[in-house]
């Protein structure tokens, strides 16, 4: 058992339309959280928030740091060590679509992992946070790193992303829970609009691979859950038409949002970035905009 480690896991974005709860891809925003173990006598964990996690006010035991730790450690086997700290530094935006919570679960297991050494391996990880945080599409990115399809079990497939795309993200102000624009969706779609939904899936997976301008706008246009979180998302409709005027294949909602993200050529990523950000400003909400370039690496560990 190690005395300290540090994990770093990156935020991701989820769906990119038409990949609805399948498709995830991690992006340059990271948490950072450092265990620390045999520094005390006491039993409970202590747990230290910074960054954009320094607004939450959740009783330890129910952060999902302190559960990701927790349950590596009853996979494995092993109790949870006496006199662990946690020191959590994030700059994921939280309740924002930009997998948080999935970047925190993964973040606690994979510390737990480390510091213990336990026999857990990525698949392990990703198997164990899928379950604990309800969101695969986000969780395996976190683990893996880059693109990946993400299917019941979980198994996880990479996808390719070409060279020439780039993902650009503008966050408002406000925030959406992931539970509230679960509610929204509808129980039953027509078997008309499954075999939309289909066709679009298959032209995200195609045309994210082959930077394809007309299949990725008609993949972005999602039909199975962004039509019915629109009403969550003031100024939609405006921040997407700005992103494809500027010169993006199209723009949809990160994971549920209320963060947009707009998938375009790497050479029009700042004037995207720009005109995303002052739609959103037209219609009162300050948003800020941030832009991942490649896909990057899963949770690291020093």
């Amino acid at each position: 058992m190690r005395a300290r480690v540090t994990v770093r896991v990156p935020g991701s974005t989820s769906n990119l339309g038409a990949g609805f709860d399948c498709v995830g891809v991690a992006v340059d925003r990271w948490l950072r959280v450092t265990a620390t173990t045999g520094g005390g006598s006491g039993a409970n964990t202590t747990l230290e928030r910074h960054g954009t996690l320094g607004a939450l006010d959740i009783p330890p035991d129910a952060d999902l740091l302190t559960r990701g730790f927790a349950a590596a450690c009853a996979r494995a086997g092993r109790a949870v060590p006496a006199g662990l700290s946690l020191v959590a530094d994030s700059e994921v935006p939280v309740a924002r679509g930009l997998g948080s919570s999935a970047a925190a679960t993964v973040a606690g297991a994979a510390a737990a992992t480390a510091l213990l050494g336990l026999e857990l391996d990525r698949d392990d990880l990703t198997a164990l946070g899928a379950e604990l945080e309800g969101h695969p599409d986000n969780v395996a990115p976190a683990v893996h790193g880059g693109a990946n399809l993400v299917l019941p079990g979980p198994i996880v497939a990479p996808l390719v992303i070409h060279e020439s795309i780039a993902l650009v993200f503008a966050v408002p102000d406000f925030t959406v829970e992931t539970k509230r624009a679960r509610a929204v969706l509808p129980a039953t779609l027509p078997h008309e609009q499954a075999v939309r939904a289909a066709a679009k899936g298959a032209a995200l997976v195609h045309g994210l691979a082959h930077a394809d301008a007309r299949l990725l706008a008609a993949a972005l246009d999602d039909v199975l859950h962004v039509p019915f979180r629109l009403p969550l998302i003031p100024g939609y409709a405006e921040v997407t038409a700005a992103a494809r005027t500027a010169g993006a294949h199209g723009a949809t909602l990160s994971g549920s949002g209320p963060t947009v993200v707009a998938v375009t050529p790497a050479v029009h990523a700042a004037a995207v970035s720009d005109a995303m950000v002052r739609a959103w400003r037209a219609r009162g909400v300050a948003a800020q905009s941030f832009v991942s370039a490649r896909p990057v690496g899963g949770y690291e560990t020093d």
